[in-house]
C-alpha cells in the first residue's frame, strides 16, 4: 500500500499528526495497533482505531498500486525503458561509464565529501536536461530543493552560459540554429524552479506537494535534492521515527520518477563508521536507506584528483572515471583517457569499469 497518508479522508488536524510522527504511507500505519498508534500520534485511542478501519478499507479498495488491470511483460518493460532517455553531464567519459548519462524515471544518489562537487553536478543537470533534443538533449525543465543554501545563481549562470556556447558550436542545420534562438541563459534560468527547504518538515511538505506540480507542469524531466541528508542528520532522538520518515520520502520519489518520467538526484552527506576496527567514510543516512536509490554513485578525492565511482547499480558494473570542475561546470580531464581494468565488486573505495556508449553531447 504506497498511497500517502495524507490522501486518507481523515481530517486535517488526524493528518498533521501521523505525519509529523513520521507515518507517510498506508503501510506504515498498518503495521503498528492502536494503543502503539495512539501514543506515537497523541491521538485518541478512539482516534487511532478509526484512523486504522479508514487503512484497512482504503488500503483494501485501491491502496495497492498496480493491484488492477492487466500485469506488464518484460517486452513492456523494455519499450519503457527505451523512450525514456538519460540527462548528460558533460563529462564524456562519465556519460559512457553510466551508459548515456543520468537516467530518466529512476532515483540517484550522489555522495560524497564536502567540496567534491556534488552541487556543482546538480546544478551541471539542470541546466544539461533543458538542451534541445536536436542535440541530443531532452529539452526540460528542472525542480532543484535546496536544503542546505547552497545553490548560487551566478554559478548557474556561468554554467548556462557554457552550455549555450558549446551547444551553438555544434549547430550546423535549420533545426538546431532554430533551437539556439530560444536556448539562451534567460530561458534556461526561467526554467530551474528553486525551493529553498529548511528543515525536515518543509521538506517532506514539499515532496508530497510535488506530484500535483509536475502533473502541471509536463515538461520536468529533472528533480534535485541537495541535500537529503541535512534535514534529517538533526533534531532526531528517535531514530526509529527517521527511519521511517525516510522510508515514506524515498517510496514517495520512486513513485514520482516512474510515474512522472523524471530523473530524482538526491546528494549524500558521508559520515564514519568502524569496520574491522578500523574508521571508514561511508554514506549518511545508514544501510536501510541505501537500499532507496536506484544507482549510487561516490565522489572522491584521490590525491588531487576528483573520481567518480558507480558502487550500486543493477545494471552497471562498478568503475570509476576522473573528472574536473571547471569555470564551464563539470568536464573531463584534459588528460590522455585511461582504461581501468574490470574487476570483481569491491567496496566503494575500491574501483572497476565499464565502457558504454556515449551520448551526442559531451563537454
Amino acid at each position: 500500500m504506497q498511497r500517502p497518508v495524507s490522501s486518507l479522508p481523515l481530517s486535517s488536524s488526524v493528518k498533521v499528526k501521523l505525519l509529523n510522527a513520521g507515518f507517510q504511507i498506508l503501510n506504515d500505519v498498518a503495521a503498528v495497533t492502536a494503543l502503539n498508534l495512539s501514543r506515537e500520534t497523541g491521538l485518541s485511542q478512539q482516534e487511532a482505531l478509526e484512523v486504522l478501519q479508514t487503512v484497512r478499507k482504503e488500503g483494501g479498495a485501491d491502496g495497492e498500486e498496480g493491484g488492477g488491470g492487466a500485469p506488464l511483460t518484460a517486452l513492456d518493460l523494455l519499450q519503457k525503458e527505451e523512450e525514456l532517455r538519460s540527462i548528460v553531464t558533460f563529462s564524456s567519459q562519465l556519460d559512457s561509464m553510466l551508459g548515456g548519462g543520468l537516467p530518466v524515471g529512476k532515483t540517484t544518489e550522489v555522495c560524497g565529501a564536502p567540496g567534491v562537487g556534488k552541487t556543482q553536478l546538480c546544478l551541471q543537470l539542470a541546466v544539461d536536461v533543458q538542451v534541445p533534443a536536436c542535440f541530443g538533449g531532452l529539452g526540460g525543465q528542472a525542480v532543484f530543493i535546496d536544503t542546505e543554501g547552497s545553490f548560487v545563481v551566478q554559478r548557474v549562470v556561468d554554467i548556462a552560459a557554457a552550455a549555450v556556447r558549446h551547444c551553438s558550436l555544434l549547430a550546423d542545420d535549420a533545426d538546431q540554429r532554430d533551437a539556439m534562438t530560444t536556448f539562451n541563459v534567460d530561458n534556461i534560468l526561467s526554467n530551474i524552479f528553486l525551493v529553498r527547504c529548511h528543515d525536515y518538515v518543509e521538506l517532506l511538505a514539499e515532496v508530497y506537494l510535488l506530484p500535483d506540480f509536475l502533473s502541471a507542469h509536463p515538461q520536468v524531466r529533472l528533480l534535485v535534492i541537495d541535500s537529503v541528508a541535512f534535514p534529517f542528520r538533526q533534531l532526531f532522538d528517535e531514530l526509529s521515527q527517521r527511519t521511517r520518515l525516510l522510508n515514506g520520502l524515498a517510496q514517495q520519489l520512486i513513485s514520482m520518477a516512474t510515474k512522472h518520467n523524471v530523473a530524482v538526484v538526491l546528494t549524500n552527506q558521508m559520515t564514519t563508521r568502524l569496520r574491522g576496527g578500523q574508521s571508514q567514510l561511508v554514506p549518511a543516512l545508514g544501510e536501510s536507506w541505501g537500499h532507496a536509490p536506484t544507482l549510487r554513485l561516490l565522489l572522491r578525492w584521490a590525491g588531487s584528483q576528483r573520481q567518480a565511482t558507480i558502487f550500486k547499480s543493477p545494471n552497471h558494473m562498478e568503475a570509476t572515471v576522473s573528472y574536473q570542475i571547471t569555470s564551464d561546470g563539470f568536464r573531463d580531464i584534459d588528460q590522455t583517457e585511461q582504461q581501468p581494468s574490470k574487476r570483481p565488486r569491491t567496496l566503494p573505495e575500491q574501483s572497476a569499469a565499464c565502457s558504454s556508449k556515449q551520448m551526442q553531447l559531451t563537454g
